[in-house]
């Protein structure tokens, strides 16, 4: 997944131009990787991702198939959290570049292709797996031709299978161009924040930083059939005379057993006008942008409208309850208890314990620590600190958040547990059981689809050794964080009831239709600001597309807050006005609902959307990662809903005149 690039457009140009008045001709680039300079003829090898296919979405190692390997062996690239769960393998490679030199390359030619490696390559081609390849942290794009529109793709495939044949032929050339941009050293500071770290090139380096800086990475792929006997004779690195992709398939190179495939490139450098803070904008701005902004706010404008006459007519009819109750004398009011039905008849039931009281603390708990967790991390994604050049640090990111938000998850369950209790006794086992509810949930789901990937021997299964990590990160960061905030929570206030709570439960007048229906459909309100951006978000991960419009994805979570604190209101208050005193659970599920119709719609995406993903194997990866996605959509939106209930009711029952 890609991420946004694009600067503050307030506090960034403020920022800006402190830095501007207080450094004088310095300038300031703020997110990205620290921006290397080459001079000509400077060596730079690319590197190489898994590779990856939106048919299966299992990620395998570049090396699994009969390619070139360089000189100096395979050599893993370090690669962060975010990487390690995302499948990311990034390796060295033996494609060499020199900076402005144009020129055409002999890599290696294979051994006679076995029975194995020939069946491989056949079916990565039919899996439709792309090569992922990297160059100054940029991944490599290919630019094709359909009905005469421009369409950009990351990688290049593996082979292809002409139309009517069965024959498959291996992508063996490729014609590099590398978009190049001459930079001047002429007083600019430099400030990175990308995978290499923080660097800062000062005055004394600004002759060394003057250079060549890439810009922009593109490949056209071929295949092409070469006489193996002239070509082994070459070494690597070798010049070769330039090639033209091959239009018939006479002269491309089949894919079959005892062929040996030679594998060659050409680098071709062209200047370009693109400068280095901009260079992410031909990734990000994809087709369909201007479709996708259009869509988003008609949903804002629509959702808004609703949620505000909703909440309007909600207001004047709260308020001309309490009006006309507190305007009565104490007797007109007894009078009126007799007469009259509603929310005020169940005055003394309000407040009574819901059923399973602990589980609805350890699930506000997680909720509050995933919320806290998504919205910290798209408000820092929505201004730009979260750069497309520092791939694994979103979900890095939201688990280093949420580890450390175990304290807020412990203190918000706890306390809640004393409000319902009136006591602290047994707010360890609430904070433990905080602490491995939704972890434990995840940890089950992932571990089920681990053991098929490991069948799979796909590099997105996680190593032993980052299963020991994430137990140790678990237990001995958000377990005793946890622990720190229950013991917090013992220490604070319980929320004190404004009314006093009756010995014998008020019994619920009969329905004509289950209450649980009405909780259920209350879901289709959120969901209406989420399914557009669920769209998107879902073509991100599994069709390998750039996401980048947080600033949108802001607006939706602060939008989603708020209808799902409306939604919640009015359903308990819908249900206090029929005698319906049992609100808990009905103000969790009347906002966490959304996560049905969220699970519901993944599938309709999988069946309508991802028509290409074949096999069980990956519908039960992508059931499986979404299931996970819905549990916690539910408990982050059945918190915000249950938070905002529990405070309407106090406040609607605090305003009452009780004797």
């Amino acid at each position: 997944m890609a991420f946004s690039e694009r600067k503050m457009p307030g506090i960034c140009s403020v920022f800006l131009l402190v830095v501007l008045l207080a450094h004088y001709s310095h300038g300031f680039y703020l997110p990205g990787s620290y921006m290397h300079t080459y001079s000509t003829s400077d060596t730079i090898f690319a590197k190489v991702n898994s590779l990856t296919s939106i048919e299966t979405e299992l990620p395998f190692s570049y090396y699994s198939l009969p390619y070139c390997k360089p000189l100096v062996g395979v050599k893993k690239s370090a690669e962060n959290l975010g990487e390690l769960l995302m499948g990311d393998q990034i390796d060295n490679s033996p494609y060499r570049f020199r900076m402005n030199v144009n020129e055409s390359l002999y890599l290696c030619t294979t051994s006679p292709l076995n029975e194995h490696e020939v069946k491989l390559l056949k079916q990565r081609t039919h899996d439709l797996y792309q090569v992922n390849m990297i160059l100054d942290n940029l991944p490599v794009m290919r630019i094709a031709k359909q009905n005469g529109v421009n369409i950009q793709w990351t990688g290049f495939p593996v082979g292809f299978t002409p139309p009517n044949s069965n024959d498959d032929y291996i992508i063996n050339h490729l014609k590099f161009k590398v978009l190049i941009h001459e930079y001047e050293g002429t007083g600019v500071q430099i400030i990175g924040t990308g995978e290499e770290g923080m660097g800062v090139i000062s005055e004394a380096d600004q002759k060394k930083a003057s250079g060549f800086e890439i810009v922009g990475f593109e490949v056209v792929p071929c295949s092409v059939k070469y006489d193996p006997e002239v070509m082994t004779k070459l070494h690597m690195y070798d010049s070769i005379s330039p090639v033209n992709c091959p239009l018939v398939l006479d002269k491309s190179q089949i894919i079959r057993e005892r062929e040996r495939i030679s594998f060659t490139y050409e680098v071709e450098f062209v200047k370009s006008d693109i400068k280095w803070p901009s260079r992410w904008d031909a990734y990000l701005k994809m087709e369909g942008a201007r479709v996708h902004w259009f869509s988003i706010l008609n949903s804002l404008m629509v959702i808004t409208f609703l949620a505000g006459i909703v909440f309007v007519i909600f207001l004047r009819t709260v308020r001309r309850d309490l009006t006309r109750y507190e305007e009565l004398d104490k007797e007109a009011q007894a009078q009126m208890n007799e007469e009259l039905s509603g929310w005020k008849l169940v005055v003394g039931d309000v407040f009574r314990e819901p059923d399973c009281p602990k589980l609805l603390c350890v699930m506000i708990g997680d909720g509050v620590q995933i919320t806290g967790m998504a919205a910290v991390t798209i408000v820092f994604a929505a201004f730009g600190f979260m750069s497309p050049a520092s791939r694994g640090m979103l979900l890095t990111g939201m688990i280093i958040l949420y580890l450390f938000l175990g304290t807020a998850a412990g203190y918000a369950a706890v306390r809640l547990w004393r409000t319902l209790k009136g006591t602290s006794e047994g707010w360890r086992s609430v904070s433990w059981s905080v602490a491995c509810f939704f972890p434990g949930i995840v940890f089950v789901i992932l571990t089920v689809l681990n053991f098929i990937l490991w069948g799979s021997k796909s590099t997105g299964a996680i190593p032993i050794s980052l299963y020991f990590i994430l137990l140790s990160l678990w237990f001995c960061i958000s377990v005793p964080l946890t622990l720190l905030g229950g013991f917090l929570g013992t220490r604070a206030e319980p929320i004190q009831y404004p009314v006093r709570t009756n010995q014998i439960p008020r019994e619920i007048p009969a329905r004509k239709y289950p209450s649980w229906l009405l909780v259920l459909g209350a879901g289709t309100l959120p969901f209406g600001t989420l399914f557009i951006e669920l769209f998107f978000i879902l073509s991100s991960i599994w069709l390998g597309r750039f996401y980048y419009v947080f600033g949108f994805l802001l607006i939706v979570l602060l939008l989603l807050v708020i209808v799902c604190a409306e939604v919640s209101v009015v359903l308990t208050y819908m249900h206090l006005c029929v005698e319906d005193w049992r609100w808990w659970w009905k103000a969790f599920f009347a906002s966490g609902s959304v996560a049905l119709y969220v699970f519901l719609y993944s599938i309709n995406y999988l069946v309508f959307d991802l028509q290409s993903l074949s096999g069980p194997v990956s519908a039960i990866l992508y059931l499986g990662y979404s299931m996970i996605m819905a549990i916690a959509i539910m408990l982050s939106t059945g918190t915000i809903g249950f938070i905002t209930s529990f405070y309407f009711v106090h406040y609607l029952f605090s305003s009452v005149k009780i004797d």
